[in-house]
């Protein structure tokens, strides 16, 4: 009979093979012996979680946390629970009491602000962005999570300044012109930001270039006349004159 440090171990083997079944299987053998084995609650919440069965996961990531409030990858691992779950401001509590007691850590600050976001605490999200750039102004994807909150609140400037860093960080990245291209319209430079949103139409596939192309019809249809508005309105037939640059904003 193999012992408790064993058989973690072969469990972890499990996961690390993808075999949840065998990692659902032995955890289920460890905790009826030992149902104070924090590393089974972990190991099983994160097999659980990659199976989609996310409230199981959230309880053995909860006991893993109560068994042990100390350890950094249990509280880490419930947060990803709570976001899988959509409990967004409780996953960012998680995230922003990781940061707190590591505030080197700008992979919580970014996902914190992640969560803020999707619960619609723009503000909140702001300060946990910042607070990542403050850690290094040349991190272009805490740039990019400082446009795109400010930009939520509205604060076209600081979000054109967050933007314009985060490109040339990152040229060519896509993410970063359509960050730019809403600082644009925020500030009420309706042609640069249509024709930002006209370009990456043409480079984005399926739902992003679909989300950049809605961007544009609400643009164009706040200056069109009767005929582009009618135009607008065929999304097929605006989606194609966009993409082949024949629309544009004086």
């Amino acid at each position: 009979m193999t012992g408790p440090l064993t058989s973690v171990a072969s469990v972890q083997e499990a996961l690390d093979r993808g075999d949840h079944r065998q990692v659902l299987r032995l955890t289920e053998a460890l905790l009826a012996e030992r149902p104070g084995d924090d590393a089974a609650h972990e190991l099983r919440a994160r097999s659980l979680l990659s199976l989609g069965r996310i409230d199981e996961a959230e309880q053995h990531a909860a006991d893993a946390v109560r068994l042990d409030p100390d350890e950094i990858r249990y509280r880490e691992l419930l947060a990803q629970v709570l976001a899988a779950r959509g409990a967004h401001r409780d996953a960012a509590a998680e995230y922003g009491r990781l940061a707190r007691n590591d505030p080197r850590q700008r992979d919580w600050l970014l996902a914190e602000a992640g969560e803020r976001l999707d619960a619609a605490q723009a503000g909140r999200a702001a300060e946990a962005a910042r607070a990542a750039v403050r850690l290094d102004p040349a991190d272009a994807q805490a740039q990019l999570a400082l446009a795109t909150t400010l930009a939520r609140l509205g604060d076209g400037a600081g979000a054109m300044a967050a933007a314009a860093a985060a490109e040339r960080l990152l040229p060519g990245d896509p993410r970063a012109a359509e960050a730019v291209a809403d600082a644009h319209w925020l500030l009420g430079q309706d042609a640069a930001a249509f024709a930002g949103l006209a370009d990456l139409a043409g480079r984005l596939p399926g739902h992003d270039g679909e989300r950049v192309t809605a961007k544009a019809r609400a643009l164009y249809r706040q200056h069109a006349g009767p005929g582009g508005r009618l135009l607008a309105g065929i999304s097929p037939l605006f989606g194609a004159a966009l993409r082949r640059g024949w629309l544009h904003l004086a």
